[in-house]
């Protein structure tokens, strides 16, 4: 895509903020023109679009601004069906990879000793007392634990549901990516947890390319959600 404005700035739009591209509100694929309530939100926004494509006529694409973009998710897709994602974000708890350990004792101790302290803070702080296994078998987890888990996905407003669905599949847990949400863990260290097989793995038998670019992928989805989380609570 080439960029078409010169100047991107804030402006009110009836109680909430809009971003104009030479005095043009931004509007989502809908049509519909983007809106938020935060300050900091809508200057971080209205700041990636200054940045897109260097100047008018420079090439840009949608990982150019990643922030409209997770607005768009929001405002869209969220808001007018909630429960569509409460439900599928929700989902993660049955199968949360924290509850997933080696059947190498060495490794599963280091699972351990990194993971179990997050099931721990699930069960204090979100009232989620979740199962381990060995091994890639199905655990079922208890009933109030995952009624626990999606009551607290569900008391998320669609902005942050919309963070939460970018972290949570990145990391493969519901745990972590509440976790972050809340403010309890940051993006980075979750990241790293939720590698931890790999990069155990990868001690023995060498990086493989491909992976270490899907990590770097992820990494940067739990990044934003974190950052787009943290600017939607300003």
């Amino acid at each position: 895509m080439k960029r078409f404005w010169d100047m991107a700035a804030v402006a009110p739009t009836g109680d909430a903020l809009g971003v104009l591209l030479d005095g043009k509100p931004v509007r989502l694929p809908n049509g519909a023109s983007l809106h938020v309530r935060g300050a900091a939100l809508a200057d971080a926004i209205a700041a990636e679009w200054g940045a897109a494509g260097g100047a008018k006529g420079g090439d840009f694409t949608q990982e150019d601004i990643p922030l409209t973009r997770l607005v768009g998710t929001a405002q869209e897709r969220v808001a007018p069906n909630p429960e569509a994602m409460v439900e599928g974000i929700a989902r993660y708890g049955q199968s949360d990879l924290l509850c997933y350990r080696a059947e190498d004792a060495r490794l599963a101790a280091v699972e351990a000793a990194q993971w179990d302290p997050w099931l721990d803070w699930a069960r204090a702080e979100l009232g989620a007392a979740l199962h381990t296994t060995a091994g890639i078998i199905h655990v079922t987890q208890p009933a109030p634990a995952l009624a626990a888990l999606r009551r607290a996905v569900a008391a998320h407003a669609p902005m942050e549901l919309a963070a939460l669905g970018v972290a949570v599949p990145a990391l493969g847990s519901l745990v972590l990516g509440l976790a972050v949400l809340r403010g309890a863990l940051d993006a980075a260290e979750a990241h790293r947890l939720s590698a931890l097989d790999e990069h155990w793995q990868e001690e023995f038998w060498g990086a493989d390319p491909d992976a270490i670019a899907r990590r770097r992928n992820q990494a940067a989805d739990v990044a934003l959600a974190a950052r787009f989380a943290a600017l939607v609570r300003e």
